[in-house]
């Protein structure tokens, strides 16, 4: 059995879902576009199993972005692998006339469809009480009250689904009645099309995927001598469809309008307001970043504890080989390299899972629409920039929802300069190796934390100020509009925020990881390998020019493996990089994690892991300790300091280090020129900002 779960954004509908598949949940992309699928297993009471997908959340059959396209593609093509059996349909119930205006449009496809109220605690709180048999009754479809973020109600929805769900009788709008003449010229073309699936694909065969092109071609010859102005169809329907809904909800609703005391109202006239509710925004971000430092701190030592202990037992364990010598020196500093990282990230993701468990997020939309305006982008930018912290892939694919072309493309552009997780782990090293962990400001606050929000922002503001940019030279002349739902606030559902950590932080593990796997690999190969003899002539030079020095058996080594990996391709490589970059301060081992770290942002801390875990075989000592020890050789400076430490966190706040991200923005945009420039331009302030840097502190 195939389930759909459908309704308007904010109707709970994620909720729903993750309380029935729990972590067997599957995410991915739907077929021939970057747009989110979220498929998951669901056992019915009496043990048959049910496919469920989570529908993009739209507001009606008439879409205005790929993802909501989405959603009318799968109800409607009835040869889609994910067109549904039945229809789960979920609507708030403190908001039901509006949200049932997508309810009456998919249950005019002939689907069978349950309505499912949710968020009925909610709407208790304002007074509002539901006659639920009278709404069945009026609507013709069986109607379940529940609770998404509790599960209370879903078993009864379960049940349901084990018996066939009936249609619904009569249409809630007759299009054979309103447009007679275009139901007929679409019939002509598609003929297995019922009455209104023909008037959808009269407003919608464009943007149709499954639709042949000659099939659009005739539809359009058909519809062009009857003038067919499908704004003003979809207002009539619209309007018909309010004219039959009112008086089922007014028969079945009665309110006591106690709204205006609610608990939301009045948390809303400080979070919303235009001046109290921006400064407590960032008064949460910084929080956040605080958090991030502050309670990660010692799970991370725990995690280093273990990578260490593993290396050194293994190492006690395995006789000498070309196999051993991959694991210990190439797989595991590799992968411990990010793993040690995980507590800051999934703290990270937990608190902005909570920040739209509570119900915050969309008041930060809203708060950030008329700030956006300015820089020539809107509201929901600001979701994109958000989710731009965790992710720029995902984020980039949110633009979709900005129907200005000219503010969704600016979006697209200027959201890499966001800091994603995958800059975490940098930021971390870096902010490790020049700030002490010890370091407060008046005794309570932590400034490792206070220079990682310095880092966000400065890349926040990079990103408004290229979109100024491109709103001063590149104007746009289309209308501009926002759209918005505001939630009610509420507890937030301990559940739903760990069940979003889970899947955030395995989605990162597992796709850093199979990239990690591949560049260690290929890291351990390059660096202990290399032309000619050098690598394998390497111990006896280093022996031969330290005869006479007092050096200790571990240093002697230490040395050796230096040269080694001076000499291996990997260091051939760093050195034919090493005078472009050696105006910022990085030397020929940087040079190598530059380039590494263009598969993912991440792999820079794996690949100064596994350069000085085969540099200090003896001591494992940790990569900041074996960072701090590093000098030139020929002047026996240490090769990291404050200025360098500085100029790679600067590269990598500014630099396009990712080539999923470039590939995304491809994809998006339909064409290779914006990621060139893209690339282009941000790796251009990148190195400038670095080379200032640099030469300013050194």
């Amino acid at each position: 059995m195939r389930v759909a779960l459908a309704g308007n954004p904010n109707a709970g509908k994620s909720s729903v879902f993750n309380r029935l598949t729990g972590l067997q949940q599957q995410v991915g992309n739907f077929p021939g576009v970057t747009v989110e699928k979220k498929t998951g297993p669901v056992r019915l009471p009496a043990g048959q199993k049910a496919q469920l997908t989570d529908l993009p959340g739209v507001y009606s059959l008439y879409p205005h972005s790929p993802d909501q396209v989405i959603t009318l593609q799968v109800l409607i093509n009835k040869k889609d692998v994910l067109h549904p059996d039945v229809v789960l349909y979920v609507a708030d119930a403190s908001n039901l006339e509006r949200h049932l205006l997508l309810f009456t449009e998919i249950a005019d496809l002939g689907l069978p469809i349950i309505l499912c109220l949710n968020q009925m605690d909610v709407a208790r709180e304002r007074g509002i009480s539901i006659d639920i048999p009278m709404l069945a009754k009026g609507l013709g479809v069986p109607v379940f009250p529940i609770n998404g973020r509790t599960g209370e109600g879903l078993k009864q929805v379960l049940a349901s689904l084990e018996h066939p769900v009936p249609l619904r009788g009569d249409p809630f709008w007759k299009p054979e009645k309103a447009n007679p003449q275009v139901v007929s010229a679409v019939q002509k073309v598609l003929p297995d099309l019922g009455a209104y699936q023909a008037i959808l694909v009269a407003h919608q065969n464009r943007h149709l995927a499954h639709l042949q092109q000659q099939e659009r071609e005739a539809i359009q010859e058909a519809l062009d001598p009857i003038g067919f102005l499908s704004l003003r169809a979809q207002v009539s329907e619209t309007m018909s469809r309010f004219d039959g809904l009112t008086p089922i909800v007014q028969q079945a609703v009665s309110s006591l309008d106690r709204a205006a005391r609610s608990r939301t109202a009045l948390l809303d006239r400080v979070l919303i307001h235009p001046l109290y509710g921006t400064i407590t925004f960032f008064i949460v971000l910084f929080m956040i970043f605080q958090a991030v430092f502050r309670w990660a701190e010692w799970p991370m030592k725990l995690m280093d504890q273990g990578i260490a202990g593993s290396r050194n037992a293994l190492e006690g364990l395995l006789p000498e080989s070309l196999l051993s010598d991959l694991l210990i020196n190439g797989l595991i500093p590799g992968i411990g390299g990010i793993l040690i990282f995980i507590p800051q990230i999934a703290l990270l993701f937990a608190l902005v899972a909570l920040l739209e468990e509570v119900g915050y997020m969309a008041r930060a939309v809203y708060l950030s629409d008329n700030v956006m305006r300015r820089f020539g982008l809107n509201g929901r930018s600001f979701v994109a920039l958000i989710s731009g912290i965790a992710c720029a892939v995902p984020a980039i694919m949110t633009a979709r929802g900005i129907t200005n072309r000219q503010e969704r493309l600016a979006t697209i552009f200027v959201t890499p300069f966001m800091s994603c997780s995958a800059r975490l782990p940098v930021y971390a090293l870096l902010i490790a190796f020049a700030v002490p962990a010890s370091s407060t400001l008046g005794g309570w606050l932590n400034l490792q934390g206070l220079v990682m929000f310095g880092l966000y922002f400065l890349g926040a503001f990079s990103a408004l100020a290229t979109s100024w940019l491109i709103k001063r030279f590149f104007p746009s002349a289309e209308p501009s509009y926002l759209m918005l739902e505001l939630p009610d606030y509420r507890k937030p559902h301990w559940r739903n925020v760990l069940t979003t950590v889970w899947q955030k932080v395995s989605v990162f593990v597992s796709n850093a990881g199979r990239i990690i796997l591949v560049i260690s690999l290929i890291l351990w190969v390059l660096s202990s390998y290399g032309p000619g003899t050098g690598v394998r002539d390497a111990a006896s030079e280093v022996t031969a020019n330290y005869a006479y020095s007092a050096l200790s058996s571990n240093e002697l080594e230490g040395l050796i493996a230096a040269r080694q990996l001076e000499m291996s391709w990997a260091g051939h490589l760093g050195h034919l990089l090493e005078p472009i970059i050696a105006p910022l301060g990085f030397d020929w081992k940087i040079g190598i994690a530059l380039i590494t770290s263009f598969a993912a942002r991440e792999v820079f801390v794996s690949t100064m892991a596994t350069i000085y875990g085969a540099a200090d075989q003896e001591n494992k000592t940790g990569i900041v300790e074996s960072m701090r020890l590093d000098v030139h050789p020929a002047t026996g400076l240490p090769v990291y300091t404050a200025a360098t430490a500085v100029s790679l966190l600067l590269f990598y706040v500014f630099a396009m280090q990712c080539m999923s991200t470039l590939a995304v923005v491809q994809r998006e945009t339909g064409s290779w020129k914006i990621p060139i420039y893209q690339f282009l331009y941000m790796t251009g302030i990148a190195y400038g900002a670095s080379f200032l840097a640099y030469q300013v502190l050194s």
